[in-house]
């Protein structure tokens, strides 16, 4: 079982382009950050920092493009900035959500247990739009979200090859990176993702 602790921030813009970053804080690659992006147009590239992080995310969800490149974060109170080669987002952050407030009632070890998040999968879509919290990861891999705590996303600037990406906007239509979306609403997640190998 691989272990990610972080935050998801899914964001949308105006311009039909949605971000979904992780920072991972402890990981089997240690620390870092990478950037899944779909456009307009629906194609879907990975921005990741290392070959090795590309091939391990590449190979758990679906992209049209895999780039290895810098990416830099840098996470505060207030505010989440992204930072690679052609990638800039500066993302102001808001409270604690009421769903937020909600999941962090809920004992963190039971929270991220992939049991607990089984059984509670047919409910988080009911919860959230799109939203599942275990599923297929591919090459006979399950994947399990445990989120922890929610911020609301207030505001975005962000660029993609010197063009504005537009204004802040719902995560819609949902994603297609893997088995779950964003939520629409953009925002920052407190997140345990736990993937399961399968038995050799």
């Amino acid at each position: 079982m691989d272990r990610f602790e972080g935050h998801i921030a899914g964001i949308g813009t105006s311009s039909g382009t949605r971000l979904v970053v992780g920072c991972w804080d402890t990981s089997p690659f240690g620390a870092f950050t990478d950037v899944m992006m779909e456009d307009a147009a629906g194609v879907r590239t990975l921005l990741a920092p290392s070959r090795e992080v590309a091939e391990y995310v590449g190979a758990t969800y679906s992209f049209d493009d895999v780039v290895v490149t810098g990416v830099r974060s840098t996470l505060t109170a207030d505010r989440l900035v992204v930072e690679t080669g052609e990638l800039r987002v500066v993302a102001e952050l808001g409270r604690v959500t009421l769903l937020g407030r909600l999941l962090g009632l809920v004992p963190r070890r039971l929270a991220t247990h992939p049991r607990w998040l089984a059984l509670v999968n047919p409910v988080a879509p009911l919860l959230v739009k799109g939203v599942a919290t275990a599923g297929s990861a591919g090459h006979g891999r399950t994947e399990y979200y445990g989120v922890t705590s929610a911020r609301a996303v207030t505001a975005v600037t962000a660029t993609w090859q010197g063009g504005d990406l537009g204004a802040l906007a719902p995560v819609s239509p949902p994603v297609r990176f893997g088995f779950s979306s964003a939520p629409p609403r953009p925002q920052l997640v407190t997140v345990t993702t736990s993937i399961r190998h399968p038995e050799p």
